[in-house]
């Protein structure tokens, strides 16, 4: 390696540095909580199965019948969404509002039976869902995701760079672990390797988690998500978005449909206030008296073919629809249907046909990065790839760890002479442009950079 070289990778060498040092605990995290949320379904039934299992059911009692016998175990609940049983020996669920909590109540579609009840934020899937999303700080943390997965791209290029062959023969220490090696030599081989090989899926796990996030997310999703204009003609609109089903903890309607408009219902009579018929009864655990019932809703979903694991999410407020939604493991079923709630017509219903070729390829990724597509052997290897991230991450650490003096961040120093930068520029350049948070952010640590953490080392050179 020449001079020019020697100083072009050290200059890359201390962004990977940078970039590591603040991604790698993100990653670390991630893997760990993604790992929890990969095994949804088989810790559900461990856990869970008293509350998620009941024996098979041929004739359960109307959605109607089970709401009241839920009224009846939570007289001053608030209900918000309906799961109907999704097998013959699943639990019908009702998440609620009470005093101030989100429960979910399993009810055993037979009887009407209240087997048990779940605070929807605080079990196990909930916090690891809402940590990978936004590590329980909201807005805050959602954007430090962001950051973490912008930054994560330019760790991955510039590991990339720093891996690439550049001395004699073999490929000890580049394509698997030099075993002879011990200690930092060992480590570093590991984190190489490891690296190496984890660095497509890596750059899959970054790009489709990156399109749920709530500021570049909700930007491309605004750019992308597109549907014909006529498909919401023949229907009156209300402000909110379809994304305002969807929570930290819990997803109700798939990405593709987030951005679409929620049609609103028309009273049978404009003369009559709905709001005062209703004042005595129970809050929203009984359906007003012009609703239609929720057993109609039920059998509009299965007269429509959507697939059983869907939700049924009740209208707010007069002018409010009947949402039926399933986020499906295989996109190619995904379902989002708005149901009037005075007569029953449905207003809007999407499905994957509808999905522009965007909206279709990011669904594919979600449901890849989920692990959910292709059943265990999915599951397995997405498990793969994240003890593949955490044994990269972890590596990277503990090699800086060791190699640290005390006291010090001990980054890479900068070369002697400043090389061209011309490709690695237009890269961060690009990158920058694309994820604007993390274009201000390498702004802003170029020059920390240049103007604190450089005089500092400067500075102490000299003194030594």
């Amino acid at each position: 390696m020449n001079k020019k070289e020697a100083s072009y990778y050290q200059r890359i060498w201390r962004w990977h540095f940078y970039a590591g040092l603040f991604v790698a605990p993100f990653l670390i995290m991630l893997s760990l909580t993604g790992i929890v949320y990969l095994f949804k379904p088989q810790l559900d039934n461990l856990m869970y199965s008293a509350l998620m299992k009941v024996e098979p059911v041929h004739q359960p009692l109307s959605a109607d019948q089970l709401l009241a016998e839920a009224m009846i175990a939570m007289p001053h609940a608030s209900l918000r969404k309906y799961l109907p049983p999704a097998a013959p020996d699943d639990s019908a669920q009702f998440v609620v509002t009470y005093h101030g909590d989100e429960l979910t109540l399993f009810m055993d579609p037979a009887t009407g039976t209240l087997l048990g009840t779940m605070d929807n934020k605080w079990n196990l899937q909930a916090v690891a869902r809402s940590l990978h999303a936004e590590l329980l700080l909201g807005t805050t943390g959602d954007r430090l995701i962001e950051l973490a997965a912008g930054w994560g791209l330019v760790l991955l290029l510039s590991g990339l760079y720093l891996w690439w062959p550049r001395k004699g023969p073999g490929v000890g220490g580049i394509l698997w672990p030099r075993v002879n090696q011990r200690g930092r030599l060992w480590w570093r081989d590991l984190h190489a390797v490891v690296g190496f090989w984890g660095a497509a899926f890596l750059l899959l796990l970054l790009l489709s988690g990156m399109t749920w996030t709530g500021f570049w997310g909700d930007q491309f999703a605004a750019v992308w998500n597109r549907f014909p204009v006529a498909m919401w003609n023949e229907v009156p609109k209300s402000a909110p978005l379809a994304r305002s089903l969807n929570q930290a903890h819990e997803q109700t309607v798939p990405w593709a449909v987030e951005n679409t408009p929620m049609p609103s219902s028309q009273p049978v009579d404009e003369g009559h206030d709905h709001g005062a018929m209703n004042h005595g009864e129970h809050q929203g655990m009984v359906m007003a008296s012009h609703r239609i019932a929720l057993q109609q809703v039920v059998e509009i979903a299965n007269e429509r073919g959507v697939q059983p694991g869907y939700s049924i999410t009740p209208p707010v407020g007069d002018s409010g629809v009947y949402t039926i939604a399933l986020f499906a493991d295989d996109p190619r079923n995904d379902a989002t249907l708005h149901i009037d709630q005075y007569s029953g017509k449905v207003l809007a219903d999407v499905r994957w046909q509808d999905y522009g070729p965007v909206a279709k390829t990011v669904e594919s990724g979600v449901m890849l990065h989920m692990g959910k597509l292709y059943g265990w052997p999915h599951q397995l290897a997405m498990l793969i790839i994240c003890l593949m991230v955490l044994a990269s991450a972890v590596s990277g650490l503990w090699i800086w760890w060791q190699r640290r003096p005390q006291g010090r961040l001990a980054a890479p120093p900068l070369p002697a002479t400043r090389p061209p930068m011309a490709g690695a520029l237009t890269v961060l350049i690009l990158l920058g442009i694309v994820f604007p948070l993390v274009g201000l952010s390498m702004v802003l640590i170029g020059l920390a950079d240049t103007l604190f953490f450089s005089r500092r080392a400067a500075n102490v050179a000299h003194a030594r």
